[in-house]
């Protein structure tokens, strides 16, 4: 459990992530920062969550550039 406590996404849902880069960036930008179709072409949330759930490398990218935008906070 302790090394949780230093885990920036502890307690976050991939859900939330998502939301929170979409709401900073936008669609567009965060197309053009990770470049995955479910970004570009007519994203949504629920189409993007399926697929990064189904996809460990863009997970990754998103989770990454999370934690690079927010400091996991």
């Amino acid at each position: 459990m302790e090394t949780q406590k230093n885990n920036p996404l502890h307690g976050k849902t991939l859900e939330t992530i998502l939301a929170q880069l979409v709401e900073h960036y936008g669609w567009e930008k965060l197309g053009e920062r990770i470049r995955i179709n479910c970004f570009v072409s007519d994203p949504s949330i629920q189409s993007s969550l399926k697929f990064l759930r189904k996809t460990p490398w863009a997970r990754t990218k998103v989770e990454y550039l999370y934690v690079k935008t927010f400091g996991g906070k």
